[in-house]
């Protein structure tokens, strides 16, 4: 099938997992596939942008970068089985410009973590402090790899807030979007990954699925990055720390958790993550 399919995210929040267990599903074999082979790349490498332009990225300014976006994914979705990870918001925060064509995508996943867990796993990945990554969260001109070398291998992407992130994707009107909370990939992963997969167009026979569930699990995940390292990884850091949900409680200080409570609690509670009244569930 024609069209792109993206896996999107806020950083850390279970998009990497998915990309492995997808590389297994489709690899279909009885050995898990490398964590350093993962088939799915990032939309926002530059490699990509100058197959589709036939020319080099690195000649374009940053402004003609984002412009060219849109025509980018148009001639990306005219091939087949077409996935992309990705970490922008579906449009820009500051100026509600898309970025991504809703014409070329098939389908998008998209992931969802309690941001309270989010800010510690992003802190560790990042090697800054959770009051700086709490920052960077609330941020509403948020971007990674905002640096200006035209020779950096990732092109800008803009995440804005957390908040925005979200809702950028899963309220954008028309987009075909699936969102997957963190908390029910870890609870109930056959069905969740199935549902997912069924949604996507992608291989979703239970047996299959069960397999790729198997060979990416966290532990196994955690010794393959051991055994041989994770190019995902930041100056060495380990990538896959703890695979878990609530880490936040025995972490966070009273301070810090009202930080990201009092910015994001609206769609915290929509997803779950804060009660009805506000309160945090126990």
């Amino acid at each position: 099938m024609k069209g792109i399919v993206w896996l999107a995210s806020y950083p850390k929040s279970g998009n990497t997992w998915f990309r492995i267990f997808l590389a297994n599903l489709l690899a279909d074999q009885p050995e898990p596939v490398d964590i350093n082979a993962v088939g799915v790349e990032n939309f926002g490498c530059r490699p990509n942008y100058d197959r589709a332009l036939g020319w080099e990225s690195s000649d374009l300014t940053q402004e003609e970068i984002f412009q060219a976006r849109l025509d980018v994914q148009e001639e990306l979705a005219l091939e087949k089985n077409v996935l992309f990870k990705v970490h922008e918001s579906f449009r820009r925060q500051l100026t509600g410009t898309p970025l991504f064509s809703r014409t070329a995508t098939r389908a998008a996943l998209y992931f969802l973590r309690n941001p309270l867990d989010v800010v510690l796993s992003f802190s560790h990945h990042n090697g800054k402090d959770i009051d700086n990554t709490i920052a960077r969260m609330n941020c509403s001109d948020a971007m990674m790899a905002a640096g200006r070398d035209a020779l950096a291998p990732q092109l800008p992407q803009p995440t804005g807030d957390w908040s925005w992130h979200v809702r950028s994707w899963l309220d954008e009107p028309g987009l075909p979007v699936m969102a997957l909370r963190y908390e029910d990939m870890l609870a109930r992963p056959q069905e969740v990954f199935r549902a997912a997969c069924q949604f996507a167009g992608l291989p979703s026979e239970p047996d299959r699925v069960a397999r790729a569930l198997a060979h990416a699990k966290f532990e196994n995940l955690r010794a393959q990055e051991q055994a041989r390292g994770f190019r995902e990884s930041a100056e060495r850091r380990p990538f896959f720390r703890q695979g878990k949900a609530g880490g936040w409680r025995e972490v966070l200080s009273d301070e810090q958790v009202a930080a990201i409570v009092s910015a994001h609690g609206e769609v915290m509670r929509r997803f779950g993550y804060l009660n009805a009244d506000g309160s945090l569930p126990k």
